[in-house]
Protein backbone atom coordinates (compact mmCIF):
# COMPACT_ATOMS: atom_id res chain seq x y z
CA UNK A 1 0.00 0.00 0.00
CA UNK A 2 1.15 3.34 -0.96
CA UNK A 3 0.70 6.42 1.71
CA UNK A 4 -0.84 9.39 1.04
CA UNK A 5 1.48 12.09 0.52
CA UNK A 6 1.64 14.64 3.69
CA UNK A 7 0.10 17.70 3.70
CA UNK A 8 2.33 20.28 3.50
CA UNK A 9 1.92 23.92 6.02
CA UNK A 10 1.84 25.10 2.41
CA UNK A 11 -0.69 23.34 1.29
CA UNK A 12 -3.16 24.01 4.46
CA UNK A 13 -2.31 27.84 3.87
CA UNK A 14 -3.04 27.50 0.45
CA UNK A 15 -6.67 25.67 0.65
CA UNK A 16 -7.59 27.80 3.68
CA UNK A 17 -9.09 30.85 1.31
CA UNK A 18 -11.24 28.51 -0.57
CA UNK A 19 -13.00 26.83 2.64
CA UNK A 20 -13.50 30.23 4.07
CA UNK A 21 -14.60 32.15 1.04
CA UNK A 22 -17.79 31.76 1.06
CA UNK A 23 -18.63 32.45 4.59
CA UNK A 24 -16.54 35.34 4.03
CA UNK A 25 -18.81 36.66 1.04
CA UNK A 26 -22.05 35.92 2.91
CA UNK A 27 -21.02 37.93 5.68
CA UNK A 28 -19.72 40.62 3.70
CA UNK A 29 -22.71 40.87 1.90
CA UNK A 30 -24.92 41.09 5.24
CA UNK A 31 -22.59 43.14 6.63
CA UNK A 32 -23.23 45.89 3.03
CA UNK A 33 -27.09 44.97 3.82
CA UNK A 34 -27.15 46.28 7.08
CA UNK A 35 -25.23 49.12 6.46
CA UNK A 36 -27.49 50.28 3.33
CA UNK A 37 -30.59 49.07 5.99
CA UNK A 38 -29.37 51.78 8.83
CA UNK A 39 -28.75 54.54 6.24
CA UNK A 40 -32.23 54.03 5.24
CA UNK A 41 -33.62 53.93 9.14
CA UNK A 42 -31.49 57.20 9.83
CA UNK A 43 -32.92 58.92 6.32
CA UNK A 44 -36.48 58.09 7.66
CA UNK A 45 -35.98 58.84 11.41
CA UNK A 46 -35.03 62.61 9.65
CA UNK A 47 -37.68 62.77 7.46
CA UNK A 48 -40.31 62.25 10.59
CA UNK A 49 -38.45 64.11 13.46
CA UNK A 50 -37.25 67.27 11.22
CA UNK A 51 -41.35 68.65 11.07
CA UNK A 52 -41.77 67.92 14.45
CA UNK A 53 -38.31 69.53 15.70
CA UNK A 54 -39.29 72.47 13.43
CA UNK A 55 -42.83 72.72 15.16
CA UNK A 56 -41.06 72.38 18.50
CA UNK A 57 -39.16 75.33 17.84
CA UNK A 58 -41.53 77.64 15.95
CA UNK A 59 -43.54 77.96 19.50
CA UNK A 60 -41.05 79.70 20.94
CA UNK A 61 -40.70 82.50 18.58
CA UNK A 62 -42.89 85.40 18.32
CA UNK A 63 -44.99 86.14 14.87
CA UNK A 64 -41.34 88.18 13.14
CA UNK A 65 -38.92 85.42 14.22
CA UNK A 66 -41.14 82.84 12.11
CA UNK A 67 -40.36 85.11 8.70
CA UNK A 68 -37.12 86.29 9.46
CA UNK A 69 -35.18 83.56 11.21
CA UNK A 70 -34.13 79.96 9.92
CA UNK A 71 -36.93 77.66 10.66
CA UNK A 72 -34.67 75.16 12.65
CA UNK A 73 -33.43 77.54 14.97
CA UNK A 74 -33.63 80.07 17.50
CA UNK A 75 -35.24 83.46 17.02
CA UNK A 76 -34.40 86.63 19.06
CA UNK A 77 -36.79 86.18 21.89
CA UNK A 78 -37.75 83.21 23.94
CA UNK A 79 -41.94 83.37 23.45
CA UNK A 80 -42.70 79.84 23.87
CA UNK A 81 -44.61 81.10 27.20
CA UNK A 82 -46.23 83.71 26.00
CA UNK A 83 -47.51 81.72 22.92
CA UNK A 84 -49.01 79.32 25.28
CA UNK A 85 -51.30 82.07 27.14
CA UNK A 86 -52.03 83.82 23.54
CA UNK A 87 -53.33 80.17 23.22
CA UNK A 88 -54.89 79.15 25.84
CA UNK A 89 -56.80 82.72 26.35
CA UNK A 90 -57.42 83.58 22.83
CA UNK A 91 -61.75 83.86 22.13
CA UNK A 92 -62.41 83.05 25.38
CA UNK A 93 -59.80 80.12 25.77
CA UNK A 94 -62.37 78.11 22.98
CA UNK A 95 -59.18 75.73 22.44
CA UNK A 96 -59.75 73.98 25.48
CA UNK A 97 -63.12 73.28 24.22
CA UNK A 98 -61.69 72.01 21.02
CA UNK A 99 -59.05 70.00 22.71
CA UNK A 100 -61.79 68.19 25.07
CA UNK A 101 -63.82 67.27 21.84
CA UNK A 102 -60.86 66.25 20.33
CA UNK A 103 -59.87 63.66 23.19
CA UNK A 104 -64.09 62.91 23.57
CA UNK A 105 -64.35 62.09 19.80
CA UNK A 106 -60.89 60.01 19.50
CA UNK A 107 -61.62 57.83 22.33
CA UNK A 108 -65.14 57.03 22.20
CA UNK A 109 -64.89 56.60 18.30
CA UNK A 110 -61.34 54.68 18.70
CA UNK A 111 -62.84 52.38 21.47
CA UNK A 112 -65.73 51.64 19.69
CA UNK A 113 -64.71 50.73 16.29
CA UNK A 114 -62.11 48.54 18.14
CA UNK A 115 -64.76 46.68 19.96
CA UNK A 116 -66.17 46.42 16.62
CA UNK A 117 -63.78 45.52 14.38
CA UNK A 118 -62.67 42.96 16.72
CA UNK A 119 -65.86 41.36 17.03
CA UNK A 120 -66.45 41.05 13.49
CA UNK A 121 -62.78 39.87 12.47
CA UNK A 122 -62.87 37.03 15.19
CA UNK A 123 -66.62 35.91 14.02
CA UNK A 124 -65.20 35.95 10.01
CA UNK A 125 -62.07 33.98 11.04
CA UNK A 126 -63.32 31.04 13.30
CA UNK A 127 -67.09 30.69 12.05
CA UNK A 128 -67.94 29.23 8.71
CA UNK A 129 -71.52 30.63 7.73
CA UNK A 130 -73.80 31.15 4.84
CA UNK A 131 -72.35 34.58 3.15
CA UNK A 132 -69.50 35.04 5.07
CA UNK A 133 -67.06 35.31 2.15
CA UNK A 134 -69.41 37.33 0.39
CA UNK A 135 -69.30 39.70 3.50
CA UNK A 136 -65.43 39.80 3.42
CA UNK A 137 -65.05 40.34 0.44
CA UNK A 138 -67.40 43.48 0.42
CA UNK A 139 -65.48 44.67 3.90
CA UNK A 140 -62.45 43.77 1.59
CA UNK A 141 -63.27 46.44 -1.18
CA UNK A 142 -64.74 49.49 0.74
CA UNK A 143 -61.03 49.92 1.90
CA UNK A 144 -60.48 50.64 -1.46
CA UNK A 145 -62.97 53.60 -1.60
CA UNK A 146 -61.80 56.46 -0.57
CA UNK A 147 -63.34 58.36 2.34
CA UNK A 148 -64.03 61.66 0.45
CA UNK A 149 -66.16 59.88 -1.88
CA UNK A 150 -68.35 58.66 0.85
CA UNK A 151 -68.24 62.36 2.22
CA UNK A 152 -71.65 63.53 0.53
CA UNK A 153 -73.60 60.62 0.78
CA UNK A 154 -73.25 60.33 4.92
CA UNK A 155 -73.82 64.06 4.95
CA UNK A 156 -77.00 63.47 3.41
CA UNK A 157 -77.60 60.61 5.35
CA UNK A 158 -77.10 61.90 9.01
CA UNK A 159 -78.86 65.68 7.62
CA UNK A 160 -81.73 63.53 7.11
CA UNK A 161 -81.90 61.90 10.19
CA UNK A 162 -81.54 65.54 11.81
CA UNK A 163 -78.06 64.70 12.76
CA UNK A 164 -75.98 66.74 11.39
CA UNK A 165 -74.24 69.54 14.05
CA UNK A 166 -74.21 67.13 16.84
CA UNK A 167 -71.60 64.80 18.35
CA UNK A 168 -73.33 61.79 16.72
CA UNK A 169 -72.15 63.19 13.42
CA UNK A 170 -68.83 62.35 13.92
CA UNK A 171 -68.94 59.58 16.50
CA UNK A 172 -71.21 57.39 14.03
CA UNK A 173 -69.30 57.32 10.69
CA UNK A 174 -66.14 56.73 13.21
CA UNK A 175 -66.76 53.56 14.72
CA UNK A 176 -66.94 51.78 10.92
CA UNK A 177 -63.48 50.61 10.18
CA UNK A 178 -63.59 48.00 7.41
CA UNK A 179 -59.58 47.95 7.33
CA UNK A 180 -59.42 47.45 11.45
CA UNK A 181 -61.94 44.60 10.50
CA UNK A 182 -59.26 43.39 7.92
CA UNK A 183 -56.81 43.18 10.17
CA UNK A 184 -58.46 41.30 13.23
CA UNK A 185 -59.52 38.57 11.04
CA UNK A 186 -56.16 37.78 9.34
CA UNK A 187 -54.85 38.32 12.97
CA UNK A 188 -57.50 35.99 14.58
CA UNK A 189 -57.42 33.32 11.85
CA UNK A 190 -53.03 32.78 13.06
CA UNK A 191 -53.31 34.17 16.74
CA UNK A 192 -57.07 31.88 18.20
CA UNK A 193 -55.99 28.13 18.14
CA UNK A 194 -59.22 26.51 16.57
CA UNK A 195 -58.43 23.13 19.10
CA UNK A 196 -58.42 25.51 21.82
CA UNK A 197 -61.41 26.27 20.70
CA UNK A 198 -62.83 22.96 20.63
CA UNK A 199 -61.58 22.24 24.21
CA UNK A 200 -63.42 24.85 25.13
CA UNK A 201 -66.83 23.98 23.97
CA UNK A 202 -66.01 20.26 25.36
CA UNK A 203 -65.82 22.24 28.91
CA UNK A 204 -69.21 23.57 28.32
CA UNK A 205 -67.83 27.04 27.75
CA UNK A 206 -70.22 29.22 25.79
CA UNK A 207 -69.55 31.28 22.29
CA UNK A 208 -69.25 34.33 24.56
CA UNK A 209 -67.54 33.53 27.35
CA UNK A 210 -64.88 31.53 25.18
CA UNK A 211 -64.45 34.89 22.94
CA UNK A 212 -64.44 37.11 26.42
CA UNK A 213 -61.73 34.79 28.15
CA UNK A 214 -59.40 33.21 25.43
CA UNK A 215 -59.87 35.43 21.85
CA UNK A 216 -59.46 38.42 23.90
CA UNK A 217 -56.32 37.55 25.61
CA UNK A 218 -54.85 35.87 22.40
CA UNK A 219 -56.25 39.18 20.55
CA UNK A 220 -54.45 41.34 22.53
CA UNK A 221 -51.34 42.79 19.95
CA UNK A 222 -54.13 42.74 17.13
CA UNK A 223 -56.52 45.41 19.69
CA UNK A 224 -53.97 47.63 20.58
CA UNK A 225 -52.65 47.93 16.97
CA UNK A 226 -56.61 48.76 15.61
CA UNK A 227 -57.03 51.04 18.52
CA UNK A 228 -53.94 53.20 17.68
CA UNK A 229 -54.84 53.42 14.00
CA UNK A 230 -58.32 54.31 14.97
CA UNK A 231 -57.41 56.80 17.59
CA UNK A 232 -55.18 58.83 15.07
CA UNK A 233 -57.35 58.49 11.97
CA UNK A 234 -60.18 59.94 14.25
CA UNK A 235 -57.93 62.50 16.25
CA UNK A 236 -56.43 63.75 12.68
CA UNK A 237 -59.65 63.76 10.93
CA UNK A 238 -60.38 67.02 9.53
CA UNK A 239 -63.05 66.35 6.37
CA UNK A 240 -65.49 65.02 8.33
CA UNK A 241 -66.02 67.46 11.20
CA UNK A 242 -65.85 70.42 8.44
CA UNK A 243 -68.86 68.96 6.42
CA UNK A 244 -71.06 68.24 9.88
CA UNK A 245 -70.39 70.76 12.13
CA UNK A 246 -71.40 74.56 11.94
CA UNK A 247 -70.95 75.07 15.83
CA UNK A 248 -67.74 76.54 17.18
CA UNK A 249 -67.82 74.44 20.34
CA UNK A 250 -68.18 71.52 19.12
CA UNK A 251 -65.13 71.78 16.41
CA UNK A 252 -62.37 69.37 17.42
CA UNK A 253 -58.96 70.93 17.05
CA UNK A 254 -58.26 70.61 13.77
CA UNK A 255 -61.20 72.51 12.39
CA UNK A 256 -60.63 75.17 15.45
CA UNK A 257 -56.90 75.44 13.94
CA UNK A 258 -57.61 75.56 10.61
CA UNK A 259 -60.24 78.44 10.91
CA UNK A 260 -56.99 80.46 12.99
CA UNK A 261 -55.14 79.66 10.38
CA UNK A 262 -57.10 81.13 7.55
CA UNK A 263 -58.07 83.72 9.70
CA UNK A 264 -54.40 84.82 9.85
CA UNK A 265 -53.76 84.38 6.29
CA UNK A 266 -56.87 86.62 5.38
CA UNK A 267 -54.48 89.46 6.71
CA UNK A 268 -56.16 92.60 7.87
CA UNK A 269 -53.77 92.53 11.47
CA UNK A 270 -54.85 89.38 11.76
CA UNK A 271 -51.30 87.64 11.54
CA UNK A 272 -50.90 87.62 15.08
CA UNK A 273 -52.03 84.20 14.97
CA UNK A 274 -49.24 82.39 12.66
CA UNK A 275 -47.52 82.00 16.17
CA UNK A 276 -50.75 80.81 17.97
CA UNK A 277 -51.53 78.63 15.43
CA UNK A 278 -48.14 76.41 15.33
CA UNK A 279 -48.29 76.33 19.34
CA UNK A 280 -51.73 74.91 18.86
CA UNK A 281 -50.58 72.52 16.60
CA UNK A 282 -47.73 71.59 18.74
CA UNK A 283 -50.23 70.86 21.87
CA UNK A 284 -52.75 68.63 19.75
CA UNK A 285 -49.58 66.26 19.04
CA UNK A 286 -48.39 66.22 22.41
CA UNK A 287 -51.48 63.72 23.58
CA UNK A 288 -50.43 61.47 20.13
CA UNK A 289 -47.22 60.91 21.49
CA UNK A 290 -48.07 60.02 24.96
CA UNK A 291 -50.68 57.48 23.57
CA UNK A 292 -48.35 55.25 21.49
CA UNK A 293 -45.49 55.57 24.14
CA UNK A 294 -48.23 54.13 26.99
CA UNK A 295 -49.63 51.57 24.77
CA UNK A 296 -46.30 50.35 22.87
CA UNK A 297 -45.58 47.98 25.56
CA UNK A 298 -48.65 46.07 25.34
CA UNK A 299 -48.25 46.34 21.58
CA UNK A 300 -44.41 45.17 22.37
CA UNK A 301 -45.08 42.49 24.99
CA UNK A 302 -48.28 40.57 23.53
CA UNK A 303 -45.97 40.00 20.11
CA UNK A 304 -43.30 38.97 22.17
CA UNK A 305 -45.79 36.49 23.66
CA UNK A 306 -47.19 35.43 20.57
CA UNK A 307 -43.90 35.09 19.26
CA UNK A 308 -42.66 32.41 21.96
CA UNK A 309 -45.86 30.32 22.04
CA UNK A 310 -45.47 30.12 18.49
Amino acid sequence: MTSSPPVTETARVADAPKLHSKPRKVAERGKRRSTLLTVFVWISVVYFVVPLLWLTISTTKDNGDLFATFGLWFGKGFDFFTNFGNLFTFQGGVFWQWMLNTVFYAVVSSVGATMLATAAGYALAKYRFRGGTAVFSVILGSIMVPLTALALPTYLLFSAANLTDTVWAIILPSLVSPFGVYLMRVYAADAVDDSLLEAARCDGAGELRIFSTIGLRLLAPGIVTVLLFQLVATWNNYFLPLIMLNTPSLFPVTVGLSQWQGTASAGGGAQVLFSTVLTGAFVSVLPLIASFIFLQRYWQSGLATGGVKG
